[in-house]
C-alpha cells in the first residue's frame, strides 16, 4: 500500500518533460494530462487522458482511500467519479469518447459513430465502481458497474467468446473499419489488452453479486446462483432463483446455517426509481409510476431505503425467501442537452439492457428510422435468437415505420450493416 501511494503521489510533483517534439505522431501520448500527471491526484477533479490507465489509477487511489481513510484522496475520486457519471459516460456505460490517445473527451463530448469506448475501460470502470461501493456503502456504484456490465462491456465479446470489439462505438454505418481495421468483432489484435482482460473479467463475475460488512449483507447484482456467505460467527447460504435481465421477478432464499439476527440490503436499481444514471446527464422521457415490489416470506414489506438498498433487518431462518418484482416497461432515455450528437434523439431501455437497432432485423434501413414519442412497443422473448433475448418491436408495422430492436451488447453477429443506439424522435 505504501508503495501504490508513493507511486500516486508522484504525479502531478515535477514539470513533465517530452521525449518527442510536439510535431511527432506521439505527441499526444506524451502530455502530462494523458498519464493523469497534470497535476497532483488529491487535487484532481475531472477524468482525464488514457481511460483505462485512469481508472485503474482511480481504483488504486479508491484503494488507498478506503484503507487509510485520507480525506484528501476521497474526496479527490469522488470528484472525479462525479465528472464522469455526470459529463462523461455513454449510456451503454463505456467511457473513453476518443480515439487519439483512446482517452476522455471534454465534458458532454460523447460522440455516437467515432465513440472509442474501449473494452479494457469498460472493465477498468467495474473495477472503479466496484471498490467506491466497498468504499462508501452506496447502491448507485453498482448502478454504474451494472450498466457497464450488461451493456458496454460484454458487447466487446461474441455470443461464442473468441471474438472481440477493441472498440464499442454506438452507430455503424456499415462502412467504417472501426475495430482496428475491421466493420465487426476480431479473433485478436496487436495490442491484445482485451481479449485477455475478458478472459480474467468473466470468471470474477460472482465476486460483484454479494458484499458483507459488520451484520450486513448485500446482494448488489441478480443471477440465478447460489453461494455460501461468512458474516462473523454467521456461515449464510444465498440462492437467488431468476430471469433477470430479461424478467424483474427475483427470489432470494437466505439460509443461515442456525437462526441469526443481521440486516440484509438488496438494491432497488436507479433504472427501476426513474434514474438511468445517478446524474442529469440522463433522464427518461416519462416518469414509470409502479414501484418496485418487496416481500418477505410472501409478506410486502415497506421499501426502507438506505443509499439505494431495502434494508431488511431481522432474525433469519432457515427457509426464510425475499421476493422482488420490478416493472420492466421499455423507458425512452434522452441525453442532457449539452450533449451535441443527441439533440431530438432518443434511446430505448427495458430494465438494465439498452437497446439498438440494426439493418438486419429494419428491412436494410436503420440511420434513416425515427422513434416517435407516441410510438407503443411490444416485447417479445426469443429463445433461439443470438442466445436467447427480449426484442422490443413496435406495434406499427416495419413497412410504415416499424422497428425492432435487439439488445445492443448481441449486435453484430449477423449481417454486417447500420447500428444505431439513438434514433432522432421526429
Amino acid at each position: 500500500m505504501e508503495l501504490a501511494r508513493f507511486f500516486l503521489d508522484e504525479r502531478g510533483q515535477k514539470e513533465f518533460e517530452k521525449k518527442f517534439s510536439d510535431s511527432s505522431r506521439f505527441s499526444v501520448y506524451n502530455q502530462a494530462w494523458y498519464l493523469q500527471a497534470h497535476k497532483p491526484v488529491v487535487e484532481q477533479s475531472k477524468a482525464v487522458g488514457h481511460s483505462v490507465r485512469a481508472t485503474y489509477m482511480y481504483s488504486g487511489m479508491a484503494d488507498v482511500a478506503a484503507l487509510t481513510g485520507d480525506a484528501g484522496y476521497i474526496n479527490a475520486i469522488d470528484r472525479i467519479w462525479e465528472n464522469v457519471v455526470s459529463k462523461k459516460i455513454y449510456i451503454t456505460g463505456g467511457i473513453g469518447s476518443r480515439h487519439e490517445g483512446e482517452a476522455f473527451g471534454d465534458d458532454y463530448e460523447l460522440p455516437n459513430v467515432t465513440a472509442y469506448n474501449e473494452t479494457c475501460a469498460a472493465i477498468g470502470n467495474v473495477f472503479w465502481n466496484h471498490r467506491l461501493f466497498l468504499l462508501h456503502s452506496d447502491a448507485r456504484y453498482i448502478d454504474v458497474l451494472e450498466r457497464t456490465l450488461y451493456n458496454g462491456l460484454i458487447s466487446g465479446i461474441s455470443l461464442s467468446g473468441d471474438r472481440f470489439f477493441y472498440p464499442n462505438p454506438l452507430e455503424s454505418d456499415g462502412k467504417y473499419k472501426f475495430n482496428q481495421g475491421e466493420i465487426t468483432r476480431k479473433p485478436w489484435f496487436d495490442c491484445a489488452c482485451c481479449p485477455v482482460n475478458m478472459a480474467r473479467f468473466l470468471p470474477s463475475f460472482s465476486g460483484y453479486v454479494y458484499a458483507y460488512q459488520d451484520e450486513i449483507l448485500y446482494i448488489n447484482l441478480f443471477a440465478q446462483s447460489s453461494g455460501t456467505i461468512k458474516m462473523g460467527k454467521h456461515l449464510v447460504n444465498v440462492t437467488q432463483q431468476t430471469q433477470y435481465p430479461w424478467d424483474g421477478s427475483v427470489k432470494i432464499a437466505i439460509d443461515p446455517e442456525r437462526s441469526a439476527e443481521f440486516s440484509v440490503y438488496v438494491r432497488s436499481p436507479g433504472w427501476a426509481c426513474n434514474e438511468p444514471v445517478p446524474s442529469d446527464l440522463y433522464s427518461y422521457l416519462n416518469q414509470n409510476k409502479e414501484e418496485p415490489i418487496l416481500k418477505v416470506n410472501s409478506k410486502t414489506q415497506a421499501l426502507n431505503m438506505d443509499k439505494g438498498f431495502a434494508r431488511i433487518h431481522r432474525r433469519w431462518e432457515k427457509g426464510d425467501e425475499i421476493e422482488l418484482n420490478f416493472p420492466m416497461p421499455v423507458r425512452r432515455v434522452v441525453a442532457h442537452e449539452n450533449v451535441k450528437d443527441n439533440l431530438g434523439k432518443v434511446a430505448l431501455q427495458r430494465g438494465p439492457l439498452v437497446y439498438c437497432l440494426e439493418e438486419v432485423d429494419n428491412e436494410g434501413q436503420v440511420l434513416n428510422r425515427h422513434i416517435p414519442d407516441d410510438m407503443s412497443f411490444k416485447v417479445e422473448f426469443f429463445p433461439d435468437l443470438l442466445g436467447g433475448i427480449t426484442v422490443i418491436t413496435s406495434e406499427e408495422k416495419k413497412e410504415i415505420g416499424g422497428i425492432v430492436a435487439i439488445p445492443y451488447y448481441a449486435w453484430s453477429h449477423r449481417e454486417i450493416g447500420e447500428m444505431a443506439v439513438w434514433l432522432p424522435r421526429k
